[in-house]
């Protein structure tokens, strides 16, 4: 077992668990480096494991966030973790009872970043409210009415609008959701013009022109009739909806993919496929 540790806020310790994984604690917060398949490792998250590392088990940890490429990668989103939240006690954020009526429910506690910046807890969601002079802060391609921000994306605006009320790795995140989400704005804001693999709304787009008149795969399940196949239905651009045309093909499991916008079926290697099919919605009927 190792066990090396970081003395000043919030404490930081290293070790191994009593199954060998690699394990470190900062604060209340604890991480994992656990094994996933094909030999990679992912990190896995916990709260507040009261024993001594040596003594952590698996089923301590619940949160999955990303894949790690090695123990070096572990260490880096453990500093990472340590940065934040020295530098969120740093920003002197305030927690609140609060009532207040929000788009997502009553809130049941409040957070206070700065005056007329707050950020509400419910019991199914959450988000930011500004003040209206708050708001008016808030470029006016991203700015919501009302001044209510969802946790889920919104939050980020709130974050580049005030850049000075966040850490810095809040940041780095509210940076790369404005440009997957909003990227015209992204661009409109900074004066930039976001490349391909930088926005993955743009690249969504660029795929979708690319591919309009193209097969693009909407449902698939393991074939029960043509072992070593996958079964998909796929429409012209992978649109749906009443009226759209369906097609079935079968694709060898081995080149079946669906990548970050879809699999895109090529008529001229994979077959139309008119026999039994494996899904229920589609017992019964043919392709054209």
């Amino acid at each position: 077992m190792t066990d090396d540790s970081a003395a000043g806020f919030p404490e930081v310790e290293f070790g191994r668990s009593s199954d060998g994984f690699l394990a470190a604690r900062v604060a209340d917060t604890t991480f994992a480096m656990l094994p996933a398949r094909d030999g990679r490792h992912y990190l896995a998250t916990g709260w507040c494991i009261g024993r001594p590392i040596s003594e952590w088990k698996l089923s301590d940890f619940h949160g999955r966030s990303g894949d790690l490429a090695d123990e070096a990668a572990f260490r880096a989103k453990v500093a990472e973790n340590a940065d934040h939240q020295r530098e969120k006690r740093a920003l002197g954020r305030r927690d609140i009872a609060s009532t207040a009526n929000t788009p997502w429910g009553p809130s049941q506690g409040a957070t206070v970043y700065a005056e007329g910046v707050v950020c509400h807890s419910t019991a199914g969601h959450g988000g930011f409210h500004l003040s209206a002079e708050r708001n008016r802060s808030v470029h006016s391609m991203l700015r919501a009415r009302g001044g209510w921000y969802e946790e889920d994306e919104g939050w980020s605006i709130v974050a580049i609008t005030f850049p000075n009320l966040f850490t810095s790795y809040e940041r780095r995140c509210a940076e790369r959701t404005i440009r997957d989400s909003w990227p015209d704005a992204w661009e409109a804001i900074f004066g930039t013009v976001l490349q391909p693999g930088e926005s993955r709304e743009k690249d969504r787009r660029a795929f979708e022109q690319e591919h309009a008149g193209d097969w693009i795969v909407v449902a698939a399940t393991a074939s029960d009739q043509q072992p070593g196949f996958v079964e998909v239905v796929a429409t012209p651009g992978g649109r749906r909806g009443a009226g759209t045309e369906e097609r079935r093909f079968l694709v060898p499991s081995d080149e079946y993919r669906m990548g970050r916008f879809g699999f895109v079926v090529d008529d001229t290697h994979h077959q139309v496929y008119s026999g039994p099919s494996s899904f229920v919605a589609w017992q019964g009927r043919r392709s054209p």
